[in-house]
């Protein structure tokens, strides 16, 4: 009987302690760090708070979006069991010249982007959705968020309409990008079409029994147009989820523009993460800012 009483408190006792809330303190420091007041839902023990944008009207498929069809931007944090600290997770509503000043707010104040993606189809302005997550102190985390919603305001104020176009020099219409500079940067001998220069580099995979790599898309590649001083790049860069973070924040610290985070594959060991990426500048410029991003990465 004494055996059985003990192992019942210890049970209860266990459940408690596994069963971490958000202490009406933590709340607080939400509130005050995101400028918004939450709503706590017991069930989950989740406090979440909510940015509705209506600073931009928006339509989709020529009939205006009300925030509440999912044009709201939103952070919700739960108790991180054992810790005392707590865990964020939301999906920041974002327009394109938003995005990325956004997102280096988010990676330089401890948060992590998870995915960026669009939600919609024939949506004017454009509209994507960069999600986050991360773990820490309440008052830390809320004022990750925090910074991150008062940016957009920033980039707003002084241009109601969002911009429609990536900020920097014009690029030449004719491409002459010189290759030699960038195989030395990169290491490997790119190819080179018509004034362009490319260069693909794969990754180990095993999908459903078979070896996959390069020709079957798991790479990291970066193609290079205008002139070696006013030149863009377009790629992509498989990354382990281990990888993505660093990589994102070292082409972000250069000013290169993310476009989007998503998978490619399912059932893929190991799994990959993908990024697209846009830069303009000098191309050995943009070559060295690529080059150091691939080198934070596992060979």
């Amino acid at each position: 009987m004494g055996t059985m009483r003990t192992i019942l408190i210890n049970t209860l006792f266990l459940a408690g302690f596994l069963r971490a809330e958000i202490t009406p303190p933590q709340r607080a420091a939400i509130d005050s760090g995101t400028g918004a007041k939450g709503v706590y839902t017991e069930a989950e023990d989740v406090y979440r708070v909510a940015f509705p944008r209506t600073d931009v009207a928006v339509t989709v498929d020529g009939r205006a979006l009300h925030p509440f069809q999912g044009l709201t931007s939103w952070a919700a944090f739960t108790s991180a069991a054992h810790t005392g600290q707590l865990m964020v997770m939301g999906d920041l509503v974002l327009f394109e010249d938003e995005l990325n000043p956004v997102m280096s707010v988010a990676l330089d104040n401890g948060l992590e982007v998870t995915a960026l993606h669009n939600h919609f189809f024939f949506d004017s302005p454009k509209v994507m959705f960069m999600h986050i997550g991360g773990s820490g102190a309440a008052d830390k985390l809320a004022n990750a968020v925090g910074l991150a919603i008062r940016k957009v305001a920033e980039v707003r104020k002084p241009n109601p309409k969002p911009g429609s176009a990536f900020a920097g020099a014009p690029i030449p219409t004719g491409d002459s990008i010189a290759a030699a500079p960038l195989d030395a940067i990169f290491g490997v001998k790119g190819q080179v079409n018509s004034g362009m220069y490319k260069i693909s580099i794969g990754r180990p995979a095993s999908m459903h029994g078979r070896t996959v790599g390069n020709q079957m898309g798991v790479n990291t590649w970066a193609a290079f147009a205008g002139s070696s001083e006013a030149a863009v790049v377009d790629g992509d860069f498989a990354m382990l989820e281990s990888e993505l973070q660093t990589v994102l924040s070292t082409l972000r610290r250069a000013g290169i523009n993310i476009v989007a985070i998503h998978n490619h594959m399912t059932h893929e060991e190991p799994q990959y993460v993908f990024l697209h990426y846009w830069g303009k500048g000098r191309a050995q410029d943009l070559a060295r800012a690529l080059k150091a991003a691939m080198d934070t990465q596992k060979k």
